[in-house]
């Protein structure tokens, strides 16, 4: 079943709100634990491929949230 224009609107604001900065938290964490403290830290390019990975996956599913919410309403008339 698609979603209707409002509540992708709406879904796309929550994940915005919450479920970006608990990805963002997550992600820190996880860098966190890759460098360990006291250890060598990862060289650049690898922490770079490894944040710009970790960008792409959180919107690749979400896609079809944001598809189209910054239009106007499809469904309304006039």
């Amino acid at each position: 079943m698609a979603l209707s224009y409002k509540a992708r609107r709406r879904w796309a604001l929550v994940v915005l709100l919450v479920g970006l900065p608990v990805y963002i938290i997550m992600c820190t964490v996880v860098m966190a634990w890759l460098t360990g403290e006291g250890d060598a830290p990862l060289p650049f390019l690898v922490q770079l491929l490894i944040y710009i990975g970790l960008g792409v996956v959180w919107a690749v599913p979400l896609r079809k949230i944001f598809k189209g919410v910054g239009q106007a309403d499809p469904d309304q008339q006039g």
